[in-house]
């Protein structure tokens, strides 16, 4: 999948092509359909499938404090769209450049100029544009004017009565629901960081814990135990996962992110690994002591291996 940052980057690359315009935060089953259906378009005309993406929430500008959390980094989310099969991607730095451009400057600068967009699929809800200006109606104008058609693409209710969108999958995963969330995404929620030196806690009670980094990639879910894989050089290893500032202990920032690794003992420091939330088995609980501590933790270890 190539891989362009700008308009100028891209133009000239395709003679023409099929489109898509999107957030594409989590690149869940709705994103999935609309570039499966992009594909299938783009092999019929002989072009290539190109979606246009930003580098940011677009409300991380505007209204920075409306700005939910992202579901994935730009760098999960490259790829993730590069497994769909897109033969390209334009991510576009979502500036205040960006921002002011009207519908019109839009479509001439992005899918005119740049990628000679012979189609254009977009869902129901989609606007572009300074102010969110241009609609689906709007576009379909700018397709007669500058020579493309637009397709809609429906909704995907995986239920039949709800539709699948990051928002509903940042509430699961805040919620803890990491299996219901891997339902709609249709992929298990990932976080990315670096393994850093932790107060080695786990080590002096039996049960070593590769750490992240605050800084990862990717939305953590909420407070509890998980049972999870965590993928180190294409390897990967069953784990029971701690998110949270432990309740046990006094002085642990909030919101880290442990696996402890089953029947491995390796170093990990320094390592950027994946950790995947397969199912939650419980919340965060504080106890009195490290006995009962140390019984719930080889509990939660049994747990984890029979569920993998």
């Amino acid at each position: 999948m190539r891989i362009f940052t700008s308009a100028a980057e891209a133009a000239g690359a395709f003679r023409a092509s099929a489109v898509t315009v999107g957030k594409f935060d989590g690149v869940h089953l709705g994103h999935r359909a609309v570039i499966a259906q992009l594909i299938e378009v783009a092999r019929a005309m002989d072009v290539p499938a190109v979606a246009v993406t930003f580098d940011r929430n677009p409300l991380a500008l505007l209204r920075p404090e409306n700005c939910p959390p992202n579901l994935i980094s730009v760098e999960q989310k490259l790829e993730l769209l590069a497994e769909t099969g897109l033969d390209a991607v334009l991510i576009v730095p979502f500036d205040e450049r960006l921002a002011a451009l009207s519908p019109v400057e839009f479509v001439r600068e992005f899918l005119v100029d740049s990628l000679h967009a012979g189609i254009v699929l977009v869902g129901q809800d989609f606007r572009f544009g300074t102010g969110g200006a241009g609609s689906v109606e709007s576009l379909r104008a700018f397709g007669s004017e500058f020579g493309f058609t637009v397709e809609l693409i429906e909704d995907v209710m995986p239920d039949g009565h709800h539709r699948v969108s990051s928002t509903s999958i940042r509430e699961l995963l805040h919620g803890g629901e990491v299996a219901q969330a891997t339902e709609l995404l249709g992929h298990v929620p990932t976080v990315r960081g670096v393994v850093v030196h932790g107060a080695k806690r786990g080590r002096e009670l039996g049960f070593p814990t590769a750490n992240l980094s605050p800084e990862s990639q990717g939305l953590i879910p909420a407070d509890g135990v998980y049972a999870g894989f965590l993928i180190d050089e294409g390897v990967r290893y069953q784990a029971a996962i701690s998110v949270g500032s432990n309740p046990t202990f006094d002085g642990v920032r909030p919101k880290q992110v442990e696996a402890f690794l089953l029947d491995q003992d390796i170093d990990l420091y320094d390592h950027i690994v994946d950790v995947e939330f397969v199912t939650r088995i419980r919340g965060m609980v504080k106890y009195e002591g490290l006995e009962p501590l140390i019984a719930q933790m080889t509990d939660d270890v049994e747990k984890v291996r029979h569920l993998l």
